[in-house]
Formats: C-alpha cells, structure tokens, sequence
C-alpha cells in the first residue's frame, strides 16, 4: 500500500538531532556547484524510501542508465523506517552516493551533507519545486515529482447526479453533493475523519486565491476565519458539507483503506485529496472490477478572476551525497532519474522538470481550466506561522481541531458555524498579535 506519505516521504520526525560536527566531504562550500568532473563510470549506491519499488521499477531504471553509460552499476537501498534511519547514517557519514532527503534535516544543514547543484537563478527556468531545496541562493537536492492539490471524485456517479464539469462555487459543490445524495446511492463526500491526515489536506488550498505571496501574507491576517478569508473558505465548505448531511454517517468509523475502493466502485462520490491518490483509487477500481476511468480530479470550488487555481508542491526531494566517491555518476544519475526515467510520468506525479508534458490524469486536470501554482513558504514572516499554531494551540497543518470542527457540523458537540469559526479567530488573533508585534 502507497499512500501519500510514502510517496513524499512523510515519515515520523527523528528524535536524533543533527550537529554542526556531523559534516560531509571536503568540498568548497563556498562554490554554487558541486565538483562532479571525472569520468561516468563506478558503483553508485542510492538510498531510497520506496521499499515496494527497490526489486521492481528502480532496477528498470537503472538498466536503461547503464545503457546509457556503459560501465556504470546502480544499487538501490530500500529503507523502511527511512526518516530516523536515514538522519542516523547522516551522522555516521555513511549514506550512500544518492538519496531522499529525509525530513529531519533542517534546510541550513543541507551544505553539510549535499552537494550544491547550482545556483535557483540558473535552474529556475528548467525545474519546478526548487524552493524548499534552496539555501542563501544555492540549490542541494531536487524533487522527484509534484503534486496537485483537489477532489478525487467518481465521475459515473458526478454524472449521474447531472454534473459533468467542476463546480465553480461553494455553493455549487454542496448542489452537486445535494443532487449525488438525491439521485444516486452513493455517499456523496467521505471525510475520512477517523483517520485524521485527510483532514489536514483542507489546509493546502490557498492557491485558489490565486495569490503565490499567500504564505507570507497569511501571518499577518489577525481574523483568518472570516468570510471571504482563506481559512472560511476552506474549512467553511466542509463545515457545511457535514452540516447538510452531505458525508458518512458515522465518521468515527472511517477508514482510510476501505474508503479506496469505496470510491472506486461508486459507493463513495467524493474526496478531498490530492493528485497522488488519483491511481491509488484507479488501482483500487481495476482490483474491484470497477472501471478505473471513473476516477477524476477536479480543482477546489473557487475561482479568482474566472480561474481556477491548484496548489502543486513537490515530492521528496533527491541529492548528491557529499561523502560520495563517486561524484560524477552520482550526479548523472541524479539527472536521469528526474529528467529521464520517467518515475514522474508512473506515478503520474508534476515532472519536476519544466519541459516535460504533465500525466495524462494531470493534462484532464488543467483542461478545465486550472492554473497550476507554487506557493512558496514565508520568507519575510518566515515562522511566524508555526509560532501562530502553537501560540493559539490551532493545529492548523492537522486534524485535530477540524474533527472537533465535524463534531460541532455533526450535531455532536455544543456550538455552531458562527460560533465555531469566532472562538478560532479570537484564539489565533490573540497568538498573531504576540507573534506578529
């Protein structure tokens, strides 16, 4: 099983911290870009966190590489629990000739165990995602693919209800799940809530303001919940879509497997995801007999400027080991692997590279009109989110505070829409004006 938090790597934070001592080779720290002369050839070893592709798809690539360049050999090792593991070989200085970034590793750390790559001015206008991966200028990894942010939906059962195109409005979308519940079987949206990560996927919806400087304006907001203000858009569509009797009826029973081939098979209409659930779902459907073709993805129900707009990020990030031996290869394969192999186009994830056609599942997305957008993270309020969050005790990136958002939708906890979204603003107001002053 592949869910989102393998494909980007999200695994459990490393309790080890990683110090100004644990340093890489003896490069020049002061150059834009690695030393990778030398000759293409050698072993490489690259580390990654795809355990389920190692004996697969990865060997695949790595025969069409050593086609390329004769005399080369790559290994692959798979790493189960990657984040701790990973950020441990850190430390010991024995961690491959490439690998997945773990998520441990602070961006100011990056120069300590990766290669530079160049500089973001010169590869900006060849890769997307370069943002979190750039350090004072400097680029040390590269993202492996992207991803798009939306509803996975049923389009048999869409069809059924009369909707054929995205809705362009809140109010549009809850007609479109009233008309599901009205004419067909199906249960028109699943939260997922017991769960819980699934709920956090509605904080990742800013692009469709339409704004990339989104991140860095957003700490300054004292009152993010109030209407017409991002955070009501978002967490107001779901309020009412619980409210209206619109999903599941017990949400305490969720479960986040069963509910692939719930929408694979037309028993679940809708839900709010992301591009990388897209051929989970289509999996799901060929394994239940389903058509995998009824799976689609639709942008969020808003639009600035008659437009759509979805948020893309990228996904785990890829780079030269700075204890490398053998630089050189390492390098190239790096480049084939992002610019040739075609592991984007498989996983029918954003290539991160500019020039290349998006998936097919992708192309549909943008033909009804979706601008695809980078938000890059805060700059000038660098932080001052997170301080906000924990300030406030808003777990704004989690679950926690939109399932008790459900419960009070739902009927079972005291308060409602207004009530709920006022003691939000009053909470977050307070932190914003400690943080921001």
């Amino acid at each position: 099983m592949i869910n989102r938090r393998t494909f980007l790597g999200l695994g459990t934070a490393a309790a080890l911290a990683l110090t100004a001592g644990c340093t890489g080779g003896a490069s020049d720290d002061t150059a834009d870009q690695g030393d990778f002369s030398g000759d293409i050839k050698g072993t490489i070893t690259v580390l990654t966190n795809r355990t389920d592709l190692v004996s697969t798809t990865l060997p695949e690539y790595a025969k069409k590489f050593e086609a390329k360049y004769p005399g080369t050999k790559v290994t692959f090792q798979g790493v189960t629990n990657y984040d701790d593991d990973v950020t441990t070989q850190l430390s010991g200085g024995d961690y491959g000739d490439v690998l997945m970034v773990p998520n441990p590793v602070a961006i100011d750390q990056y120069s300590q165990f990766f290669e530079p790559l160049g500089t973001q001015d010169e590869l900006k206008a060849k890769y997307r995602f370069l943002s979190p991966a750039t350090y004072q200028g400097k680029v040390y990894a590269l993202s492996v693919g992207g991803v798009a942010k939306g509803f996975v939906i049923n389009k048999r059962i869409w069809a059924q209800a009369g909707i054929t195109a995205p809705p362009k409005t809140p109010e549009e979308f809850l007609a479109g799940l009233k008309a599901i519940d009205a004419k067909t079987d199906a249960v028109p949206y699943y939260t997922n809530y017991k769960d819980g990560w699934p709920l956090a996927e509605w904080n990742t919806h800013r692009a469709i303001l339409g704004d990339p400087a989104i991140n860095d304006k957003f700490p300054a907001d004292a009152n993010p919940w109030q209407a017409g203000k991002i955070q009501y858009i978002e967490d107001g569509l779901l309020f009412d879509i619980v409210h209206n009797k619109l999903s599941e009826k017990d949400p305490l029973t969720t479960n986040w497997e069963s509910s692939k081939p719930m929408i694979a098979s037309g028993k679940v209409a809708t839900m709010l995801l992301g591009s990388w659930a897209v051929p989970q779902m289509q999996a799901a459907a060929k394994d239940s007999g389903a058509n995998p073709a009824d799976i689609g993805f639709w942008p969020f129900p808003y639009q600035t400027g008659g437009k759509f707009h979805a948020n893309i990020d990228g996904d785990k990030l890829a780079a030269v080991s700075k204890n490398s031996k053998n630089k050189a290869t390492a390098k190239a394969w790096l480049d084939f692997f992002v610019n040739e192999s075609g592991f984007s186009t498989d996983q029918q994830a954003i290539p991160p590279a500019i020039d290349q056609p998006l998936p097919k599942g992708l192309q549909e997305f943008t033909a009804t009109g979706v601008e695809l957008v980078e938000t890059p993270a805060a700059a000038t309020n660098a932080g001052k989110e997170d301080e906000i969050i924990k300030q406030s005790e808003i777990d704004l990136k989690g679950p926690i505070y939109r399932q008790k958002m459900v419960d009070v939708a739902r009927g079972a906890a005291k308060g409602d829409k207004d009530s709920f979204f006022a003691d939000l603003n009053k909470r977050w107001s307070a932190a914003q004006s400690s943080v921001m002053k």
